[in-house]
């Protein structure tokens, strides 16, 4: 997708992004909002095609936001109206009768913990009942696809909270939800899938549960000779496993390649190089570690 003036916001863009909960990640202007705004029709790609809950986006945009839930990022709410008021009127605006929308608000105005607030004017709404009351216009017409555009944006953090609850809680009714985001904590907590963007570009994609898995990390601290972490690091080096120095006696070694093959080979080569195993620990790696390890590739 290009811009007039040539500015590129998405390129190279190949992806298959299945049902359930789904992060999309990366930094601000990564191309996050672009990618929604063509999901929805409101704009028209430069090249290439997107599919969407089924359905060509370039032949029926129309179709397609009957379908679709969207949560913006900005405020975009009248003030001078009630929380019921407004998403009663997106979901008439959807297609539902006047009395059906007026219930389905007050069911998804409860849902989000706003029932008592709905007949207050939103002007007077803090920042996360404003974000919950987005939420509930997205959910109104009982969408199969919800995107959200950074729904815990100036969120405080029992907000957040609240507001990631809410969000994880869309798949037990049947809502596929696409959270875009740049806080991949959020994404690590309520989602099954990650979809990683760097500069328009895709960077990674998968399961969470599966990256989690191949990234893993393994802690040796050893002694009993000078150099001892050097010495070790040079031996795995030579059996091709990348190991670096956390300080002069600590391993940090690289286990997604290897798996158990990579532990080993340590405790064959502490005991051949003489070397005292003091401790051996492991931890699997962050979203953040892998996104900014497949950024820099």
């Amino acid at each position: 997708m290009t811009y007039p003036g040539g500015t590129t916001a998405l390129a190279g863009f190949t992806v298959d992004v299945p049902p359930g909960s789904v992060g999309l990640v990366g930094a601000n202007g990564a191309g996050k909002t672009t990618l929604f705004r063509l999901m929805l029709g409101l704009m028209e790609p430069t090249g290439g095609s997107l599919v969407v809950t089924g359905r060509s986006v370039a032949s029926d945009p129309v179709g397609i936001r009957s379908h679709l839930g969207y949560m913006p990022e900005h405020d975009c709410l009248p003030l001078d109206q009630s929380a019921a008021d407004i998403v009663a009127t997106f979901g008439e605006l959807a297609g539902l009768p006047a009395r059906a929308a007026r219930q389905r608000a007050s069911d998804m105005l409860d849902l989000v913990g706003l029932d008592e607030a709905r007949f207050r004017p939103v002007g007077g709404f803090s920042t996360g009942m404003r974000q919950r009351t987005k939420l509930a216009q997205a959910l109104v017409a009982d969408p199969k696809l919800v995107l959200l555009d950074e729904p815990t944006a100036g969120l405080d953090p029992l907000g957040r909270e609240d507001m990631l609850d809410l969000v994880g809680r869309l798949t037990g009714f049947g809502i596929s939800a696409i959270l875009a985001t740049h806080l991949l904590d959020d994404v690590q907590r309520v989602c099954e899938h990650v979809v990683m963007i760097d500069r328009g570009r895709l960077v990674l994609a998968g399961p969470i549960d599966r990256l989690m898995q191949t990234t893993g990390v393994m802690r040796v601290e050893v002694g009993g000779r000078p150099a001892s972490g050097q010495a070790l690091v040079d031996a795995l080096a030579a059996r091709g496993i990348g190991a670096g120095l956390a300080d002069e006696h600590t391993v940090e070694v690289d286990t997604s390649e290897h798996g158990d093959a990579a532990f080993d080979a340590v405790r064959d080569l502490t005991a051949d190089l003489g070397l005292r195993l003091y401790s051996l620990s492991t931890r699997h790696r962050s979203l953040d570690d892998v996104f900014m390890q497949e950024a820099r590739r």
